[in-house]
């Protein structure tokens, strides 16, 4: 599943910035260190999130059983940034190619959620129903604790899934619509998060931080404090020049006609 979720990604990706005109040689460099990037970073915060376990099987931390969303995002972005850095190419202008990934991010999320619902891995708290979609319960496996084998449980990967699909349908529906460039981007971070931290209030987590809140819902938090005053103040500053070049460029056309 996050194979075939990674094949989606890049094929949605290279349409998009296909329609932008952006060079398909920089967007297959991005992707490549993207995915490099995403992996080290998504298997850094499972990590972290797992301490307890991994410092008891230190054998296991390296390995590609357990990827974090949120560090995968993290990684992928701060990986596209050092690649940037290295080529000397200006950051703002990977808008275009931000936006093209904005579209594909959430359908190819949906698809790494059909493998987490197989897995078992990122299953919810006890829930008190006994049915689908209020509950599913799990044979035995390695993914699951022993004391949640057997019994009804929230299916969280159903719900995230379901989520992603929402922004999906969301972001190719505002494609090319929202200005400036990059702006769906930060959309898809606002709405990802969004559903990420309300829906892990039904995700089982054997570890707590701030607040009692699970460590991806504190990501999610940072992301919505940043990236909604932001998507805002670039939107509200984009319009702002239009109005105020719009007058002018009707000046303009005014006086060449009487001319």
């Amino acid at each position: 599943m996050v194979a075939l979720a990674v094949i989606v990604l890049l094929t949605i990706t290279i349409r998009e910035t296909k329609k932008l005109a952006i060079s398909q040689d920089l967007v297959l460099n991005l992707f490549l260190w993207g995915i490099v990037g995403g992996f080290i970073g998504g298997r850094l915060v499972h990590v972290i999130d797992q301490w307890s376990y991994y410092m008891a099987n230190p054998t296991e931390i390296i390995g590609s059983a357990g990827l974090a969303l949120y560090g995968t995002i993290l990684g992928a972005l701060l990986a596209v940034w050092i690649y940037m850095r290295v080529k000397k190419f200006p950051f703002p202008g990977l808008s275009g190619v931000g936006d093209a990934v904005a579209v594909a991010a959430p359908l190819a999320q949906a698809i790494g959620r059909l493998g987490c619902t197989m897995n078992g891995c990122c299953f919810g708290k006890l829930s008190p129903f006994d049915s689908f979609p209020g509950a599913v319960i799990y044979s035995p496996r390695d993914t699951i604790p022993h004391q949640y084998w057997g019994v009804p449980v929230y299916p969280t990967q159903i719900y995230f899934l379901v989520w992603n699909l929402l922004v999906f349908a969301i972001i190719w529906k505002l494609r090319g619509r929202l200005k400036p460039q990059g702006s769906l981007f930060f959309l898809y971070l606002c709405l990802y998060a969004a559903g990420d931290f309300g829906l892990r209030f039904f995700r089982y987590a054997d570890t707590s931080y701030l607040w009692g809140l699970q460590q991806g819902q504190l990501i999610s938090l940072v992301i919505l404090v940043v990236a909604v005053p932001w998507l805002i103040i670039r939107m509200r500053r984009f319009r702002r020049s239009a109005l105020t070049t719009e007058p002018a460029g009707e000046a303009d056309w005014e006086q060449n006609r009487e001319g």
